[in-house]
């Protein structure tokens, strides 16, 4: 199983009766803020990809979602299935096909995360995302979209601790509560989801238009961390106090709220 390496700076113990969370171990908005008051350089980034499965539930649109070990790379958020480019992924590749090395990673990663197989015709690019700087471990991901393939889904309970479906708006619900923990890219991905109803809008919507790049940057607000996008007028400064368009995360402790004006 390709892992990503490492262990986030939290000083975590796995406590795997509480969804992921640990009176000793710093919440994902403690760590954000401490990055951004600290400043630090991350790794170099290396490629990696996500994929997200999803299928129709009486209740609407349900997405696959993953609990990572605490004691590794993300440790202890809900994810898509994926992880990071190995060179068996790239093989034969042109050096500039990161896309195509980006979906055999996110096929061979739903197989080792979840135990379902994927054909390369069924992921659709969904996004791109570039992390700040100032993230420990920096991963540059495709992040694509397909139907949720026939079969149970089976975990190590090594890397992954656990899995459920979940709508979008459950998992925003249950992160809001301090329940689960998720990452920027993640939240925003939801908050997408969450305006579909079935997977053939999801998929025919994808498909429509060019997957979007995002580009963190991040900086401090009143109430915590901002991470802002292309199209923000505080993107290119890193001002979020500039007048303007909003393409922004903020995180307070307990209280995301996404913005986006276009």
């Amino acid at each position: 199983m390709s892992r990503r390496e490492g262990t986030p700076p939290t000083g975590a113990e796995e406590n795997s009766g509480d969804h992921g969370k640990s009176k000793n171990r710093e919440t994902h908005d403690q760590r954000l803020a401490r990055w951004v008051s600290e400043g630090k350089q991350g790794t170099p980034p290396v490629p990696a990809a996500t994929v997200i499965l999803l299928r129709d539930c009486d209740d609407g649109l349900e997405t696959l979602m993953l609990r990572r070990n605490s004691k590794i790379a993300f440790g202890g958020m809900w994810v898509f299935p994926g992880g990071r480019v190995d060179a068996e992924d790239s093989a034969g590749l042109d050096a500039d096909d990161d896309r195509t090395a980006a979906r055999n990673a996110a096929i061979r990663e739903a197989e080792e995360e979840a135990g379902l197989r994927l054909s390369a015709e069924a992921l659709v690019p969904f996004s791109h995302w570039t992390p700040p700087p100032i993230t420990p471990r920096r991963y540059l991901t495709w992040f694509f979209l397909a139907p949720a393939p026939a079969g149970e889904v089976t975990i190590d309970n090594g890397e992954i601790h656990e899995h459920m479906w979940m709508s979008a708006p459950r998992a925003l619900e249950r992160r809001d509560a301090g329940e689960i923990e998720l990452a920027p890219p993640t939240f925003v991905t939801l908050h997408e989801l969450a305006g579909w109803s079935s997977v053939d809008e999801a998929l025919t919507r994808t498909r429509s238009r060019t997957p979007e790049r995002f580009e963190t940057h991040i900086c401090g607000g009143e109430a915590g961390p901002i991470a802002i996008w292309q199209g923000d007028a505080g993107w290119e400064t890193t001002d979020a106090g500039l007048e303007g368009g909003r393409h922004r995360l903020s995180m307070g402790p307990g209280n995301w709220c996404y913005e986006r004006s276009f």
